[in-house]
């Protein structure tokens, strides 16, 4: 008799998430020296008496700060990709802390990539069993590759054992 909790081992488990290329400090870092040019430059206008100015660049750096918090949080989104030999499982969480699963049998699973001569892969789906999953979308050129090799990689070899 088989030990299912071996048949259940993950083959491949992978966590995605977004890339941000600036971290906290760096974006702290940046409003500091962004809120020091709005006072410098804005007292400067202030003092020959073009107070509109001062209050616009104000504006342009609540506006970039507002941008930043909105790409932190789209950055909140992730996905865990876990693959054994009787299950694919696919979790989503959404920024906002929505959740959403999806679990397939691997042996009735396609992995399908869309590819762009230029760009590369341009879209990750896993269908099966009448559905269609798309999985990496917020995933750079780079790490769709090396994500997608490891991940078609894992499904034959849990379509093999």
């Amino acid at each position: 008799m088989a030990d299912t909790n071996a048949e259940d081992a993950p083959i491949f488990k992978a966590l995605l998430t977004p890339h941000r290329s600036l971290g906290r400090t760096g974006f702290w870092l940046l409003m500091g020296l962004l809120v020091a040019i709005w006072i410098g430059m804005g007292g400067m206008f202030l003092s020959m008496g073009a107070w509109p100015v001062f209050g616009f660049f104000g504006l342009d750096v609540l506006l970039i700060y507002l941008a930043f918090r909105a790409s932190y949080r789209s950055g909140r989104a992730r996905e865990e990709v876990a693959v054994s030999r009787t299950r694919l499982d696919i979790r989503k969480v959404a920024p906002s802390g929505r959740e959403e699963a999806h679990a397939f049998n691997p042996f009735w699973t396609k992995f399908r990539i869309a590819r762009h001569d230029e760009i590369g892969i341009t879209d990750m789906a896993v269908e099966g069993e009448g559905r269609r999953v798309a999985i990496g979308a917020f995933l750079n050129p780079d790490d769709r590759e090396s994500f997608a090799a490891a991940f078609g990689q894992a499904l034959a070899t849990a379509k093999m054992r």
